[in-house]
């Protein structure tokens, strides 16, 4: 079940808000532990029991752990034991077929690859409940105590399938008690709202130029039709992840939680760094919180910085897919992240302009890297764009969705949410919300290309 189905929507939705806001507190875990493994289960039935495997496991885990003596051998066992679970099912099901053809490939072997069906979330609950344990090793938090509650956390299901990826400390509190008041559902309705139009308004609309290029073929692309399908592409991507957690936080809030921020105009960036501090924000925090710091961040000297810095992108190339574009497409960022740090920094800070156009290029050129079928074909897409290859193939897509690029230029800015603020209490303001949500309606009733891009990781 997506977000933006009319299922979800006029269905899941209404059901389920009924019996949460009827019940009393003491059983609102329940529903939302309930009503979550419903929302899953009706997508993926079958890996229902190894989410609520990873609950069990690590609620156990960490009871011990916080119950054992400071230092103790006991503490470490049983964090070792909940990371081998954690990390263990997400390699077996993310990268058992990548590292079986990889052998067969260097050794000439034939070992059958098992097909293993990846299952939807995985990457992000995974690290959502490695860093509850962590931090109750750690003592940053208490263990929950409370299996319900553990479970409530985990498979909450405005944040199960994409996130933002919501650590447990910044829930506990509100997982024991919380108020949600009418504000808080008027707020998360807007914001539901707002994320809705993104994804089936601008990200779906868009979104077509690119399968275009895939169709047609990269090696017979024109140059302006790689420029436009990977702009389009780049478009897509944010209005459907930053769609979906705005959705996410909507949802959160009318639940009576507080999820953080996911996305900060990542476009305007003026460098790769800056990027990287407003796009998937969450995760960002989380491999620096979780693995960066950790292993010394940057206060062992300039080459371990390095060396942490290369291990941090390679595992978040990894991460986003089991492939070697994606491995390339974090080791690209590691080069340039190291430039910037250690040598473009001060040069940057003097420019104006310059560097949130090169910025902008770079990051669309990693998009590439990032969603292209294969290594090979990200470089024939690459040196179309930087080869002059002359043709008109690019017309017919930018007349049929080239009017969705204004808007989604403009709302990815903070131009748009500027004035949304000025108007989301007047009525003209909720006027427009109103016609977002029942355009996207219309358009979810007629369409049938509709999906979420960060599904697959």
């Amino acid at each position: 079940m997506v977000f933006s189905s009319l299922v979800f929507i006029f269905r899941f939705l209404p059901v389920f808000f009924i019996l949460y806001y009827l019940v009393p507190f003491g059983y609102k875990n329940l529903v939302l532990f309930l009503g979550s493994l419903f929302f899953y289960a009706y997508g993926e039935p079958k890996f229902l029991i190894l989410i609520i495997a990873s609950i069990i496991v690590n609620f156990f885990c960490a009871e011990i752990i916080f119950g054992a003596e400071e230092g103790s051998v006991k503490r470490k066992l049983f964090l070792i034991l909940a990371l081998v679970y954690d990390i263990g099912s997400l390699l077996v099901f993310k990268y058992t077929d990548f590292i079986l053809e990889n052998i067969n490939h260097l050794t000439g072997a034939e070992i059958p690859l098992p097909g293993l069906t990846l299952p939807l979330g995985i990457s992000f609950y995974t690290f959502q409940i490695m860093s509850y344990v962590i931090d109750v090793y750690r003592k940053k938090c208490g263990s929950a105590h409370n299996l319900i509650n553990l479970g409530t956390y985990l498979v909450m299901f405005p944040q199960l399938i994409a996130g933002p990826i919501v650590v447990y400390s910044e829930v506990s509190q509100r997982l024991k008690k919380r108020r949600i008041g009418p504000h808080d559902v008027e707020e998360g309705l807007k914001k539901f709202t707002l994320g809705l139009g993104m994804k089936v308004i601008i990200a779906n609309n868009i979104g077509g130029i690119w399968n275009t290029c895939l169709e047609e073929g990269f090696e017979n692309l024109s140059t302006p039709m790689a420029w436009l399908g990977i702009a389009s592409f780049s478009l897509q991507l944010y209005y459907d992840f930053g769609g979906y957690s705005m959705m996410a936080i909507g949802l959160g809030q009318m639940l009576g939680f507080k999820f953080p921020k996911n996305f900060d105009f990542p476009y305007i960036a003026r460098s790769v760094t800056d990027f990287w501090r407003r796009w998937h924000m969450t995760l960002t925090a989380w491999f620096r919180e979780y693995i960066y710091i950790p292993m010394g961040g940057n206060r062992k000297g300039v080459v371990r910085t390095i060396l942490n810095m290369l291990v941090v992108w390679l595992i978040t190339g990894l991460w986003h897919g089991a492939a070697w574009n994606f491995v390339v497409w974090g080791l690209y960022y590691f080069v340039l992240l190291v430039l910037e740090r250690f040598l473009l920094k001060k040069f940057l800070d003097k420019i104006p302009v310059l560097p949130h156009i090169t910025t902008l290029i770079i990051v669309m050129c990693g998009w590439v890297l990032f969603q292209s079928p294969s290594l090979g074909e990200a470089l024939v897409f690459i040196s179309r764009m930087f080869t002059l290859n002359p043709g008109y193939d690019f017309v017919d897509p930018l007349k049929q969705s080239g009017m969705f690029f204004i808007p989604a230029i403009l709302c990815a800015t903070p131009l748009f949410s500027g004035i949304y603020q000025k108007c989301k209490k007047k009525w003209y303001g909720i006027a427009v919300l109103f016609v977002i949500f029942w355009g996207s309606v219309v358009l979810l009733v007629d369409s049938v290309f509709n999906p979420f891009l960060y599904f697959r990781f």
